[in-house]
């Protein structure tokens, strides 16, 4: 379990997120979402341990993470942050094997590359495992971070605690197709008992995937709950400050599309479908 206790997060005087009390239960996808500066990446920084709250504290476990040492830290969170900048021409098979590269990590001298192997074939990496990440568009970009997180949480050490892998906007530069891929794999770690939480702006993929749903105005928490409770137009309208109709279509000569879940990512047909 993570959780939040009477978080806040100042920067001088001014509360980013103030007040916050969350919790994510091991085997479900949440989405946080909401505006603008609402808060939403504060608060995922925060549950990660990269910002120390200003009051209030972080449980993993009835464990405080503030008390955890970073190595411990590593081996049971990893973070897809929403930009990550990286002058080195690394190779993109390269920067994946960051992720089992804590000291303590367990490598099997005899197939040093299978955990990396894996994590590239779940992002759809395989056939630029070679390329310097520096050549990539920023869409590819952010399915590398993908599989480093992936491939930290594979490689290391085992043991009884939960294990937490947060997405901060991590569909936010990829195609349709790749979208669902990465949602995909969020399902597949939920399914493997991992906490999930996920920053999206899309209510779409928010709705079709995530089994709880918070909703960010301000620095604090409006709403929480199953996605049919959350997505209202009253409480959309309000938050986003404009006319939202739930499950309305526009009007009849405006096209709009939704992809459709059950066809999706041929090319890697391990992963699993929403809320399978």
């Amino acid at each position: 379990m993570l959780e939040a206790r009477h978080v806040s997060f100042k920067v001088g005087q001014k509360a980013l997120i103030q007040n916050i009390d969350f919790r994510a239960a091991p085997g479900e996808i949440l989405a946080i979402l909401g505006p603008n500066g609402a808060g939403k990446s504060t608060l995922l920084k925060v549950l990660a341990g990269e910002a120390s709250p200003s009051n209030g504290y972080v449980l993993l476990d009835g464990a405080r993470i503030s008390q955890m040492s970073a190595a411990l830290l590593a081996e049971r969170r990893a973070v897809v942050p929403q930009n990550t900048q990286l002058a080195f021409p690394f190779t993109v098979r390269e920067v994946v094997g960051l992720g089992r590269s804590v000291p303590g990590f367990a490598r099997d001298p005899n197939e040093p590359d299978l955990v990396i192997s894996e994590a590239l074939l779940r992002a759809d990496l395989t056939d630029l495992a070679d390329r310097a990440y520096t050549t990539l568009s920023g869409g590819e970009r952010q399915r590398v971070h993908l599989a480093r997180a992936l491939c930290q949480l594979q490689a290391s050490p085992e043991s009884p605690g939960t294990r937490v892998l947060l997405l901060d906007e991590p569909t936010a530069s990829l195609d349709l197709a790749h979208q669902i891929l990465i949602l995909n794999e969020a399902r597949r770690m939920a399914n493997s008992q991992a906490v999930v939480v996920v920053v999206l702006h899309d209510l779409n993929l928010a709705s079709s995937y995530a089994d709880h749903l918070v909703l960010m105005s301000q620095g604090q928490i409006t709403a929480s709950g199953i996605p049919r409770h959350v997505l209202t137009d009253a409480l959309l309208s309000d938050v986003f400050d404009c006319e939202v109709k739930v499950s309305v279509p526009p009007q009849p000569d405006v096209p709009y599309v939704l992809p459709q879940l059950c066809r999706l990512n041929r090319k890697n047909e391990h992963g699993m479908n929403a809320k399978t």
